[in-house]
Formats: structure tokens, sequence, C-alpha cells
């Protein structure tokens, strides 16, 4: 079978997102069936170590798709020509968009529906794009994957999608992140924080990360726990940042702030394993990787009720209303007075991440995969 997979993602200078899902996903999957070719389908010039496998063909069909006119012609006009040059039996896009002009089965991966319930969060073309096009690639794939079944019922409430067209196939962490030693925190902290603890945010810098709420938290607890505590925001600058680093210059606490930019993984991996726990309060994931990237680490997790990371964590984590800062302080005021609940949860965290494991979510993508091409 020819498998051909939308690799766009892949990028050398950073990967986050739909590119660790399928950088974890299919160097195992091509591993696992070395009597399958993979035909991998770059939009721009690629990086050699993508390859993974013998069994990988790279191919570039540009030019690169990064607005919704070029989506339009890469997905429904270039995309259908490799497909037939390269005699495709099935198609996988792990970032919700797929062809509407070929008649090759294709399989879908959708993370989450944040595009309908945060659209200020989004750029009016772009948003526009998925409104009309998101319900057409739904109906066209044959089988959907989706990282939680709180995705999973999202999209079945919104778009009446059948049941069983779905797949919840997880995520996971990569197994690079994991506790760092004693001599590791202390050069962490010396290098970030002036040696001081602190709670650490990753990801990009987002709206839909809630990272405004974030600040006024850290704000509360500064003021009611008098600490010297410290705040990391380890991620890259995203659309829309430019409003919250403007906020942070008459930030009260700005000192106490450090935000790092975009960090290679395993800098990041010390920067995670070095905290005193995590702040994730994002509105809304799918899936929520950076809770499981943080208990791997034996790292504290602080984040969202009411979403996937509920799902995902279950009691290994304490949770706030998103929308409320106060509430969000309050747990970041309990882990920091409780250490018996720190440990509890740490020790709780490092039992949970057991069960979601990259090889667990390559193995049910192949099913999904399959799936398509029945």
């Amino acid at each position: 079978m020819r498998i051909a997979v939308n690799t766009r993602f892949l990028l050398s200078d950073y990967l986050e997102g739909y590119g660790y899902f399928i950088h974890e996903t299919f160097k195992r999957i091509t591993a696992a069936h070395p009597e399958h070719e993979f035909i991998f389908i770059f939009d721009r010039p690629f990086d050699k170590r993508f390859a993974f496998s013998p069994n990988v063909k790279p191919v570039v069909a540009g030019p690169p798709a990064r607005h919704p006119l070029l989506w339009k012609f890469w997905y429904d006009i270039k995309l259908p020509a490799v497909l037939r040059r390269y005699k495709a039996d099935v198609f996988v896009s792990c970032d919700g968009f797929c062809s509407l002009t070929t008649k090759v089965p294709q399989c879908l991966v959708v993370h989450d529906l944040a595009f309908l319930h945060y659209p200020s969060f989004i750029r009016k073309s772009h948003l526009s794009f998925y409104k009309r096009n998101i319900p057409k690639f739904f109906k066209k794939a044959n089988s959907l994957a989706t990282v939680s079944e709180f995705s999973k019922k999202d999209i079945v409430a919104v778009y009446k999608i059948d049941t069983y067209k779905i797949d919840v196939v997880y995520s996971a962490a990569k197994e690079i992140f994991c506790p760092a030693s004693d001599d590791a925190k202390a050069a962490t902290k010396s290098k970030y924080t002036g040696g001081k603890e602190y709670f650490v945010y990753a990801g990009a810098i987002h709206p839909r990360k809630n990272l405004m709420n974030l600040l006024k938290a850290f704000s509360v607890f500064k003021k009611r726990m008098q600490s010297n505590m410290k705040l990391v925001l380890a991620g890259r600058l995203a659309w829309k940042y430019e409003s919250f680093a403007e906020s942070l210059k008459s930030y009260k606490y700005r000192d106490d702030v450090i935000l790092t930019g975009y960090m290679p993984e395993d800098e990041l991996v010390k920067i995670i394993g070095s905290a005193y726990g995590l702040g994730y309060p994002s509105l809304l994931e799918g899936f929520g990787v950076p809770v499981l990237e943080a208990m791997q680490c034996n790292v504290p997790v602080i984040t969202s009720a009411g979403t996937s990371m509920q799902e995902i964590a279950g009691d290994a984590a304490l949770y706030a209303k998103p929308n409320d800062h106060t509430d969000i302080a309050d747990k970041m005021m309990l882990l920091y007075k409780d250490e018996k609940l720190r440990n509890e949860l740490i020790g709780k965290g490092r039992l949970l991440v057991k069960n979601y494991t990259w090889d667990k979510t390559a193995a049910l993508l192949w099913q999904s995969i399959l799936k398509a091409v029945q």
C-alpha cells in the first residue's frame, strides 16, 4: 500500500503542535510497517532527517501553503497531482485540512474546533476559510481521528458527524521530558531566574492560551504570598502577541516575568523540569500536551477546568476556572503552601503519564488510516 502523508508541518526551524504529532506518530508507523511505502509531501524544501525510514519517499510540491488562497491551491490542485503521480492508496492529513478534489481515500486528523469557540483569536481570512471549508473536509474524509473524547463530542455536536467515523487516538509527551537532577535544576534557575523558584508556562504566546489571566493571577499570588517566585513563559511569540508584550511594559511584576521565546527542545525540557509548577490556563485545547510534559518531569500542574485537560489529567492536576484569575491565583497559592498536596500531585502525575505513549497513539492512528481504505 502507498500511504501519502501531509508533512508540511515538519519544519526544521521549529516543530510544535501538528509537527510534533506528525513526527512522533509517523516515525513509529513507518518503522512498524516496512511492507508499505510512505510518500511524505512537503510544501517547501525539507530537512532530510524527516525521511525517517527506507520506506519513506519525500516529495516537494510547492509553493509553500501559508495563507487561504495557497491552501486552496495546494490541497485541491497541487496535492491531487502528486497523489495521482505516485498512485497513492490513501492520504493522511494531520492539520485538519484535506483535498476536496481527489478521489483518493483520506484520513483526517482534527485536534480541536477552537476557531468556532474563539473566533476573535483567529485572523479573519483564516476564520472565513475554516467556516466555509471545515464542514466539507469532515464530509469528504473517509475517517476522522482526534485527540480526546472532549474533541470527539465537540465535533459530533457541531457537525452531526457519525460517531463511528471518528477515532480517538490521544496524544502524548515525548520521552525526552524527564525529571531534572538537583544540579540541573540549580543550573537552569541560575540561568533564567537568578536562582529563584518559578512557575512555568510552556506554549505559544497567543490569546487563546489565556496568558493575561495568568499574569493577573501571578499578581495576586505575589501580593498575597510576598514571594520571590518568578514566572517563566517559554514559547514563541505567535499571532497578536503585541498587545500582550505591550501589557507587560506596565505590569507591576514585569521584572519577575521571563519571556524565553521559542526554545530548542532540549532546553525546554530543562525549563519545565526545573519549575516549581506548571501554569497552563488555556481556554481550549484538543489535548494539552504540556500538561503531560510537566507531569513526566515530576512537575505539578495547574490547568483549566471544563476542557480536554480535565479528561486527560484526571485527579493528577489542580483545576481553575480559566476566566477567573482569582481562582487561578488560589490554585497557585494552594500549590505553594501545601507541600504534601504538591508531592501527591507529582506522584499521581508520574503514574498517569504511563497511560499516554506515542506508541499507543501511532497504533490507534494506523487503525484509523486502515478504516479510511476499507
